[in-house]
């Protein structure tokens, strides 16, 4: 277990790029935190962290041993959560990458449903791009990810991917409002605010518009799709999003409809559920990735 910790310690001043940081995270002394790394890279023979004018980085021996360690890591919590469920105990961390559109609601369900029944599971959910997603698998910093039009590093092994149309977002009293299929070139008749640049649908849109010789001009551009559909309440425009990201109950109440941008405008994107090729992950996270596979084949 002391030797489990100094590869804990190893793991956080690597996240955080200091050891002074990584001490007052870890709530020990920065003094006898620094002195413990010297006696490893004595033992280990070869220094790890290169020490700069402010803070360290991983040397290349470093680089080397910071993805063993994460793996080692990785395993030991696989074991833990396997003894707690033979114990009955249910206890375990999962950690989740995901893109943007499934946090307001698909995530919270979901993580609701699985804690009703594994209280002493705990998560962390973290907001990735497509690219981060799978990167935060192969660090394993996530057990797994939700990632919408993934790079596909071979790493990543998919679980079970889904079909995500562009959904136009507009108010119910619109007379475009009243088709349940919406061509872009009328969208874009109507002033628009879009998602960021780093997001799927964005590009979705941008891919689109480019093939049809249509020109997107937004007034408002944010990450946040939540605000965008909020925004809508206040001015008579359009905006976009996938169907994982959208709460019918929510338009309703704020007098919003979803209508489906048709295909021959822009094409369907898919969500990918995937998690690190090889990896054997702990049981809560194994159990996890379960039901949201059965929540996204539904």
């Amino acid at each position: 277990m002391k030797h489990l910790r100094t590869l804990q310690f190893i793991d956080t001043i690597a996240r955080v790029g200091s050891i002074r940081k990584a001490a007052d995270e870890l709530a020990i002394n920065s003094t006898a935190l620094n002195r413990q790394i010297l006696a490893f890279e004595d033992e280990f023979g070869v220094a790890i962290f290169e020490r700069l004018p402010r803070g360290v980085r991983l040397s290349t021996a470093g680089e080397l041993l910071i993805q063993h360690i994460r793996g080692q890591l990785a395993d030991f919590s696989r074991l833990r959560s396997q003894l707690a469920d033979l114990s009955g105990a249910r206890r375990g961390h999962v950690a989740v990458a995901s893109t943007r559109a499934a946090l307001p609601y698909f995530l919270p369900e979901q993580i609701a449903r699985y804690r009703r029944n594994h209280t002493a599971v705990t998560f962390d959910v973290q907001q990735r791009d497509r690219s981060s997603a799978e990167y935060a698998l192969l660090d394993y910093s996530a057990d797994i990810a939700l990632a919408f039009e993934p790079v596909h590093r071979s790493e990543f092994e998919t679980l079970i991917s889904v079909a995500q149309p562009v959904m136009a977002i507009l108010r119910d009293n619109r007379p475009l409002a009243r088709d349940p299929v919406v061509r872009l070139r009328h969208c874009l008749e109507y002033p628009i605010a879009l998602p960021s640049v780093s997001a799927g649908v964005r590009e979705l849109l941008e891919l689109a518009a480019a093939a049809r010789s249509l020109t997107l001009s937004p007034e408002i551009e944010c990450e946040s799709a939540q605000f965008l559909t909020s925004y809508v309440q206040h001015e008579d425009l359009v905006t976009f999003d996938l169907p994982l990201g959208i709460s019918e109950a929510k338009l309703k109440a704020d007098r919003l409809v979803a209508r489906r941008v048709d295909g021959r405008d822009a094409p369907d994107g898919r969500l990918y559920l995937g998690q690190l090729r090889g990896r054997t992950l702990p049981v809560a996270a194994a159990k996890f990735a379960d039901q949201l596979l059965q929540a996204l084949a539904e």
